[in-house]
């Protein structure tokens, strides 16, 4: 096998220790590497990031699970990268750091790390090694591209089956509707001759090193997905680029992944990460969301008949029963109510679905290797299109067997229509979906089982305290592990920097986007500011809104999420201090524009969860049953999170001044109020429009 590629392994290593060495006992301590990395970057000394620093590197020796609060500013990454390397290196074993967008994740593998590992090496026993990972079908695959597999069929319902799928605005380039040209005039066979050139000239395969990108229609004719993949029977083994993805990081001491795959290792999943010992978790907030996703399943007729046509077309198979059950649970999902099933599937579902199940495992065992031998294939020799049906049904297999279990009580299971927005892919297709009622569970199994946790994010201590998260984490309850939790403040003076303004005068919202009240307090306060205002709404439809009115109302540029690809958007609202930049929950996490351009940030109202949607209103439920707070549970926590992260766009480093606006008089009078201003930036309090507006003047002379 050829060595991996010089970008994933970025240090060369010196020969390990050997086992009774004493290097352990001699390696400097964490805040003297720690100040070596800080020097090597060519900053200075932070007090909470030596703090954090040796709170995790204790936490690591103790074996004990922390949670850091780590405010912007406070350098988290080289206060969790330091003592995982010097761990990793002088303990001889491995940490594994995720991050939750692949801004972060390119930050960490390309800049941080690398720095972290060059300045440390000459006092540690070797060179440390470091490696990136990201799912199966992230990478380009050499057998597909050589022809190795059958064509992908162009349909309009291509199945989720990559295990890690960037969010629309991390994807490189972005994706356009289906069946239309991008932007820059390239159909779909442009991309796909783009592609195989690329293949002939990339060292690492990872989607990520395209630049520009592609759609994903376009990347899923020359990528498989794990289970679509030959593995040791490939031909092209020896030039695989996940394979050699996973060997490096095989022999790494750090490997960096994102969250996505964390969750399909919560699920259960072996081998999806290599042995180690440590999991150290950035942008921490975002975990429980990303397993969820990552155990959430969907069921329709289209993804039947997908399955039910690969085994036909590759493998020669009768699909007669499966056919059948397509069609009777087509029918019945015309007229199945769009909503949640608190007590399992209704009988008509529950036997359709079975049906489903049955008439799969029939294909499956019909698909078994030696049904290539009645294709004439050699019985010895892989079939990539054997293994793209195996896997298909086998996946169809496991959900409707999951969905039609006598016991889903651990299951929240619902139906979702195009037009309801309940989990559709507005595609026109009617789904049922089945998502895991708790993940805690299976955070605490399948990734804190053996190893020892390290979560981090600027918004951990929500009201005031971390047993919320901790929660969510598997760290409460009965024979809960040890853990504790620390804050490792900020540099920035909150109160001093801004102001909290709550707009008490305002009646509360209701259903409607906005009210002209809200859009005259809008126009009020962006005139004050001279623009310079970052708008976080709850809704694509209150963002748009409020954008088309202040366009009408003011003479300075709005923007709005959807008007351009997003990093152009905030490109363009960061380089002119006169433009407004309206969106909603894309904005609201890792937007960080510094400087005169963002002094105001809109809140329009309380970003609670939708009460109809199905996983919180279970969850919520859930906790009311057991004796508890269910508001306070799930939607109070989801709306102090969001409240925290928006807030937080405002103060992006010491000279940074301005006003957080909140448009939602429930956040000084409601009884859950100080929970969710706790869990804010600490800045300045008030309800007085005149002093906010003169403020604002103030800044912008």
């Amino acid at each position: 096998m050829s060595p991996p590629p010089p970008r994933i392994e970025c240090v060369t290593s010196l020969p390990d220790a050997p086992a009774d060495s004493t290097a352990t006992q001699d390696v400097p301590d964490v805040e003297e590497l720690l100040d070596l990395a800080v020097g090597e970057l060519g900053g200075g000394r932070r007090e909470g990031q030596h703090r954090m620093a040796v709170a995790v590197g204790e936490a690591i020796e103790k074996g004990e699970h922390l949670l850091v609060q780590a405010g912007t500013g406070t350098g988290k990454s080289l206060g969790y990268l330091v003592p995982a390397v010097r761990h990793a290196v002088a303990a001889q074993s491995k940490v594994i750091v995720s991050t939750a967008t692949l801004a972060l994740q390119r930050q960490v593998i390309t800049r941080d790390l690398p720095l972290v590992a060059k300045a440390v090496a000459p006092l540690l026993p070797r060179e440390p090694r470091i490696a990136l990972l990201k799912g199966w079908h992230n990478y380009l695959c050499v057998h597909k591209v050589g022809g190795g597999y059958p064509a992908d069929e162009p349909t309009l319902f291509d199945l989720p089956g990559g295990e890690e799928h960037p969010r629309a605005e991390d994807a490189p380039g972005g994706q356009a509707p289906r069946g239309r040209r991008r932007d820059d005039g390239a159909t779909l066979a442009d991309h796909v001759r783009r592609l195989h050139e690329w293949a002939g000239e990339t060292d690492t395969g990872d989607r990520g090193d395209l630049v520009p990108g592609v759609p994903d229609r376009a990347w899923r004719q020359v990528s498989v997905t794990a289970m679509e993949c030959l593995g040791g029977k490939c031909p092209m083994l020896a030039e695989c680029f996940p394979d050699k993805a996973r060997a490096a990081a095989r022999e790494a001491d750090v490997v960096v992944t994102n969250h996505a795959m964390l969750g399909i290792a919560a699920t259960g999943s072996p081998g999806v990460l290599p042995e180690h010992d440590v999991v150290v978790v950035d942008e921490a907030h975002e975990l429980t969301d990303r397993v969820t996703s990552s155990a959430t399943v969907d069921l329709s007729m289209a993804s039947v008949e997908n399955a039910a046509r690969l085994a036909r077309r590759n493998a020669g198979t009768s699909t007669e029963a499966l056919d059948k059950a397509a069609q009777d649970l087509g029918t019945l999902l015309v007229t199945a109510p769009a909503e949640r099933f608190p007590q399992g599937l209704p009988d008509d579902l529950r036997t359709a679905v079975a049906a489903v199940r049955d008439a799969a495992r029939e294909v499956l065992s019909a698909l078994k290797p030696d049904a290539a031998g009645a294709k004439g294939k050699d019985a010895g020799q892989p079939d990539p299109g054997l293994k793209m049906a195996q896997g298909a049904m086998l996946q169809l297999f496991e959900t409707a067997e999951r969905m039609a279990a006598q016991d889903t009580t651990s299951d929240v299971l619902w139906c979702s229509r195009p037009d309801n927005g309940w989990g559709g892919f507005g595609d026109n297709v009617t789904r049922l979906h089945a998502a895991p009622l708790h993940v805690a569970g299976l955070i605490r199994t399948h990734l804190l089982g053996e190893s020892t946790g390290v979560f981090t994010s600027a918004t951990l201590a929500l009201g005031g305290t971390f047993d919320a998260v901790a929660g969510t984490l598997g760290l409460k309850g009965e024979d809960a592990p040890p853990w504790h939790g620390f804050d490792a403040g900020s540099p920035f003076d909150y109160p001093r920097q801004g102001i909290l303004y709550i707009a008490r005068h305002l009646p509360a919202p209701g259903r409607e986007p906005t009210t002209e009240a809200q859009l005259d307090e809008i126009a009020e306060l962006i005139t004050a500011a001279g623009g310079r205002t970052l708008g976080l709404f709850s809704s694509r439809r209150a963002a748009n809104a409020a954008a088309e009115a202040m366009r009408e109302r003011l003479d300075v540029p709005i923007l709005a999420q959807g008007d351009d690809q997003l990093p152009t958007l905030v490109r363009e609202f960061a380089q002119d201090p006169a433009t407004c930049l309206f969106g909603t929950l894309s904005l609201w996490q890792g937007v960080d524009v510094p400087g005169p351009s963002c002094q105001l940030v809109l809140i329009d109202r309380i970003p609670f969860p939708r009460p109809d949607d199905p996983v919180k209103a279970a969850r919520a439920r859930a906790v009311e049953q057991a004796g508890g707070n269910g508001f306070m549970a799930v939607s109070a926590q989801h709306a102090a999170l969001l409240l925290a992260q928006g807030a937080g766009r405002l103060v992006r480093s010491t000279e940074d001044r301005g006003v957080v606006a909140v448009l939602d008089p429930r956040l000084a009078t409601a009884r859950y109020a100080s929970f969710l201003t706790r869990s804010m930036p600490g800045f300045w309090p008030t309800t007085d429009p005149a002093l906010v507006r003169a403020a604002l003047a103030r800044l912008d002379t």
